[in-house]
């Protein structure tokens, strides 16, 4: 069934699709009713989240933009305004154009049950993500379904994770604070999205 996350992933795409063709963007009341969600979450509703787009390249999904907030953010506001920063502001990479909006796919993850541990093990796999505090100034994050997409045990989890820091060392010998925390997530293809926004039309 079609969750409320899915609504947040559909505007998502919404929002940049409007931006880069100069479209109307689709009412979010009209997305509401299209996708006909279940009301666990509400709008108007606060939460950390996460917006991520893929590109489908020779067969492969690749990672094409990822930017979030673990500030408390209004909904929908705060996912569109992320749609737009992880699409067009990711310094990893070019931003996104019109001409690859056909191969691209949105997730959005809505972040909860942040637990500080205080042994850097204490998560799981799949279930959790983790965000470190290295030397109490550097910080960095893993979504929850990172390192199961990469095939990481959790120590090549923290290990990356300590490497997206920006330290080369190994993860063993260094000052890590680490808090899981869990994700709601829905994602939608561009194929998915262009359904939904014909049936608004």
């Amino acid at each position: 069934m079609p969750t409320a996350v899915e609504t947040y992933a559909a505007l998502a795409f919404d929002t940049l699709y409007s931006k880069l063709t100069k479209s109307p963007p689709i009412p979010f009341s009209k997305l509401r009713q299209i996708v006909e969600h279940t009301d666990e979450i509400p709008s108007n509703e606060r939460f950390p989240l996460f917006v991520t787009w893929n590109i489908l390249r020779h067969g492969n999904k690749e990672l094409r933009g990822c930017i979030g907030n673990f500030g408390n953010l209004k909904l929908p506001e705060g996912v569109k305004e992320y749609a737009l920063i992880a699409a067009l502001e990711d310094t990893r990479f070019d931003p996104i154009k019109a001409a690859e909006l056909p191969k691209l796919s949105c997730s959005v993850t809505l972040l909860k049950n942040f637990e500080r541990v205080d042994d850097i093990y204490d998560w799981k796999v799949g279930k959790h993500g983790i965000r470190i505090l290295i030397n109490g100034r550097s910080t960095a994050t893993f979504l929850p379904d990172v390192a199961v997409e990469q095939g990481w045990s959790k120590e090549q989890t923290l290990q990356a994770l300590v490497q997206k820091a920006g330290y080369y060392e190994d993860y063993k010998d260094m000052d890590i604070q680490l808090t899981r925390y869990q994700g709601i997530k829905d994602s939608l293809d561009y194929g998915e999205y262009l359904e939904i926004r014909e049936r608004a039309s």
